[in-house]
């Protein structure tokens, strides 16, 4: 399992290392870690290149080293890849690519193998090498939690001419009554997912792979989105999405003894299948949320609809956050307290024979539409040993009767094989695509 690991001290993190090859006079990227902070060093430079009105714009507090959310880095080697168990990050990148025509299993491999080392070097606050030089977006900053994660759509087995090495769980997703799906954000050969707590890191990231796709593939769709920045509670809480609900309580716990079985593909399977040991399958919905309506609504009624409190995300049979949700329990007037069509109810493991998701969203806002509503809502990711025993089971349930379905839209998505992680050496995919 991919691991983080935090440096409490001044300067850069343990392991990266600085460059200089850019710089004049030997000023390093990492230069002002641990002597200035990226706020103190962004008031220097507007404050001489833009008189006072740009330094007003800027913070005046002194000098400060990288604090722990800059300094904490996720190790890209390891069994599985990283930002599926990683915790939320502040900012988020989803991005599918085809490949180009004329590009196969060679290309794929070439470009897997460059996509890798430099997800690899950003992971660890490097600069990025490879094609061209880096662009500097990220000077000064440390590594951020950033990650980056690749998966292989169904599509990309006919395009390498490994349709006998495409494993069943990627059977296309059943359609469902909400679905408004565009086809053209919505599924792709290859899929990378980009994940930081800094949002100039995770551009830097975005940039650097899509200049590292070269001719072999072009983007297909990209889709951007944010979660509340580390720091900004004073206590590490559960996420809220953009219709103010606590989103991911009932998330599998790693701690958990069948957590591993849940969500990553065991060993031992089919040898033709045996690249995805380690791995997990991810589904990716645009859910469009309706939130002028939502919003028309009493606290009282979105509560039932959701079937937690929107205050601390208590179930309404009572306790706390985490107390688990008594599904019998009814009130004084004998109606059951979680009504039958709530969204909890309806998507509870209890409710759906077991099945259970990792739920690792983003949320989204991309403007205002033309008639006027917010085109907001939710980058859904969830993940899987198995979608057919995960999302599917689930999402069939919600489609049959679910109260929240009037105030949401899923309007694109995808579903993606991504392998496990890379051993030291090896780049992502290379079981699959070297075998």
């Amino acid at each position: 399992m991919s691991t983080k690991k935090t440096s409490p001290r001044a300067g850069r993190p343990a392991g990266a290392r600085l460059d200089t090859s850019g710089d004049s006079g030997g000023v390093s990227r990492r230069r002002l870690i641990g002597g200035a902070g990226a706020a103190g060093a962004a008031g220097l430079v507007l404050g001489a290149a833009g008189g006072a009105g740009g330094y007003a714009a800027t913070r005046g507090d002194e000098p400060t080293a990288l604090t722990t959310v800059g300094s904490t880095e996720a190790m890209f080697h390891g069994k599985h890849q990283a930002g599926i168990t990683t915790p939320l990050q502040a900012r988020g990148h989803l991005i599918a690519f085809d490949l180009t025509p004329g590009s196969g299993r060679k290309e794929a491999a070439a470009l897997m193998r460059r996509w890798s080392a430099v997800a690899a070097g950003l992971m660890a606050g490097e600069p990025a090498e490879g094609r061209g030089h880096d662009t500097g977006v990220a000077l000064d900053a440390g590594p951020s939690s950033l990650t980056v994660t690749f998966g292989f759509g169904r599509t990309f087995f006919d395009r390498t001419g490994l349709t006998d090495r495409r494993p069943p769980s990627l059977d296309p997703l059943p359609a469902f009554s909400s679905d408004h799906l565009d086809p053209k954000r919505s599924d792709g050969d290859l899929w990378v997912q980009i994940g930081a707590d800094d949002a100039l890191v995770a551009f830097h990231a975005l940039r650097a792979l899509q200049k590292e796709a070269g001719t072999a593939a072009r983007v297909r769709w990209q889709m951007n989105g944010f979660n509340r920045t580390p720091g900004a509670t004073d206590r590490p809480m559960t996420a809220r999405n953009l219709m103010g609900q606590v989103d991911g309580t009932n998330n599998p716990k790693p701690a958990e003894s069948d957590f591993d079985e849940r969500i990553f593909v065991p060993s031992g399977g089919p040898p033709a299948h045996a690249w995805m040991a380690g791995g997990s399958y991810v589904v990716v919905r645009r859910i469009r949320m309706l939130l002028d309506d939502w919003e028309e609504l009493t606290v009282k009624r979105q509560e039932q609809i959701i079937g937690r409190r929107k205050a601390d995300g208590a179930p309404l049979s009572g306790g706390s956050e985490t107390t688990p949700m008594d599904l019998d329990k009814a009130g004084p007037d004998g109606e059951l307290l979680v009504p039958g069509n709530a969204h909890a109810r309806i998507s509870s493991p209890g409710k759906n024979g077991g099945a259970a998701m990792l739920r690792r969203p983003f949320s989204y806002h991309d403007g205002i539409s033309d008639d006027g509503t917010p085109d907001a809502g939710l980058l859904f990711v969830c993940w899987q040993a198995d979608p057919f025993k995960g999302f599917i089971p689930v999402q069939r349930k919600l489609d049959r009767g679910d109260a929240l379905s009037p105030f949401i839209r899923h309007e694109a998505g995808g579903l993606f094989a991504v392998p496990g992680g890379a051993a030291s050496g090896e780049y992502v995919g290379q079981r699959l695509l070297e075998a």
